[in-house]
């Protein structure tokens, strides 16, 4: 069982699009994933074609109701296996922000619920660094970090990079990670100038798979469909299957 935390503090990248579809290439591989929605705006969730989810069948009934990860799991319309998540998880923050032994509580739910099961788990969450983030990136064997092709998201990383090796520091563990390049445009100059300047920042750490910047990424959450069902033939679901192929061949989610 690997357990990859999806991440970067800027919103407007990618994170969830990247979530989604490679849990859905994986799939696809039969690898079978788990997607753990940690995000209060619960936008993988939707875009999975969940809807209705109760805040106590969700990561908030996790939290909140000690309720077991297992449990919690959903069937997407798509097949894929998901634990939701619900506007109630906007509440942990203030509930248990004082309490410091409820950061690692998701890393010792994953291993209590799949304790022995090789599949992977996959874990979007929101773009602050909050309670629940620090439980995503703690639960963590690897953390995936997309980035999109653009000056403000190429900053963030250093930031990303500095916070990570805090935490390294701090807990005397590593936090393997690779970076992926999305929203890339191949007319645009910038796009190249930006993975050329990842490369040289994070070097054999940075995904030789771009996610090019494609209309029906943005339209399929919309249909509460992942690329491959939706339009299986576009250039996103190319991208996304030559990601999943590159890292798993890496051995990213072992």
């Amino acid at each position: 069982m690997s357990v990859v935390t999806v991440f970067n503090q800027k919103g407007g990248v990618g994170k969830t699009t990247t979530c989604v579809n490679l849990t859905a290439a994986l799939a696809r591989m039969q690898r079978r994933p788990v997607a753990i929605d940690l995000d209060s705006q619960a936008h993988l969730t939707l875009s999975l074609g969940l809807r209705g989810v109760l805040g106590a069948d969700s990561m908030a009934g996790f939290f909140k109701e000690e309720r077991t990860l297992e449990s919690l799991l959903q069937t997407a319309p798509g097949g894929m296996q998901v634990i939701p998540a619900h506007l109630e998880l906007a509440k942990v923050d203030a509930l248990f922000g004082s309490n410091k032994s409820i950061a690692g509580r998701l890393r010792a739910g994953v291993r209590s619920s799949f304790p022995h099961n090789g599949f992977p788990i996959l874990i979007d969450c929101c773009p602050m660094m909050g309670v629940l983030t620090l439980n995503a990136v703690l639960a963590a064997d690897r953390v995936l970090i997309p980035v999109s092709a653009d000056y403000l998201s190429l900053q963030g990383v250093h930031r990303l990079d500095a916070a990570l090796q805090a935490l390294e520091k701090t807990l005397k563990r590593s936090f393997p990670r690779k970076v992926v390049v999305t929203r890339f445009d191949s007319r645009r100059r910038l796009s190249y100038e930006i993975y050329e300047k990842l490369g040289q920042h994070v070097g054999e750490a940075l995904c030789r798979t771009c996610i090019t910047e494609n209309v029906s990424l943005a339209e399929s959450p919309g249909h509460g469909m992942d690329i491959f069902s939706y339009a299986p033939q576009s250039q996103g679901a190319k991208d996304y299957r030559l990601l999943a192929e590159e890292l798993q061949g890496e051995g990213f989610f072992d």
